[in-house]
């Protein structure tokens, strides 16, 4: 039992600092964070398969397509506030043109969309098709990121 008040309360030190920290800007910031570590741990698991460096599992490639598909039926694009552009935010990769063209931006994260909608099903049936697949996903990633992120 003590094990586990102990586990507990580990646990709930990050979501404690979080809650202290009531800068809109920075919990954007840090939900953007989030949401795009996970989509690129998705996206690494089926990279991998499709160049041949992790050996070809039909469920697990499911299962990566489906949370990536899952993580764009999140509303990202709320999540670009004003005053979290990189112009803005030390931390914020956004390039200030999103906010000079939202519609632009929305249109892009939904082409996001559209590619993941397809992807749990189109990376079934062999390895063959992990790769068109990582490539439609990967395509709408870029298409963003040509236009609204700050180069690495």
């Amino acid at each position: 039992m003590r094990l586990i008040f102990t586990a507990a309360a580990l646990a709930a030190v990050p979501l404690a600092s979080l809650a202290q920290d009531n800068d809109p800007v920075a919990q954007a910031i840090e939900a953007r964070h989030g949401f795009y570590q996970m989509l690129a741990i998705n996206m690494g698991t089926l990279s991998g398969m499709a160049k041949g460096d992790v050996a070809y599992d039909e469920t697990t490639a499911s299962r990566a397509a489906a949370n990536i598909e899952a993580l764009t039926r999140y509303d990202l694009p709320s999540l670009f506030i004003e005053g979290s552009s990189s112009a803005d935010a030390q931390d914020s990769a956004a390039r200030p043109g999103i906010w000079s063209d939202p519609d632009d931006f929305a249109a892009k994260f939904d082409g996001l969309r559209q590619a993941a909608a397809d992807a749990p099903d189109a990376v079934k049936g062999g390895a063959e098709n992990v790769g068109p697949a990582v490539q439609k996903l990967g395509g709408a990633c870029k298409a963003c990121h040509d236009d609204y992120r700050e180069k690495s």
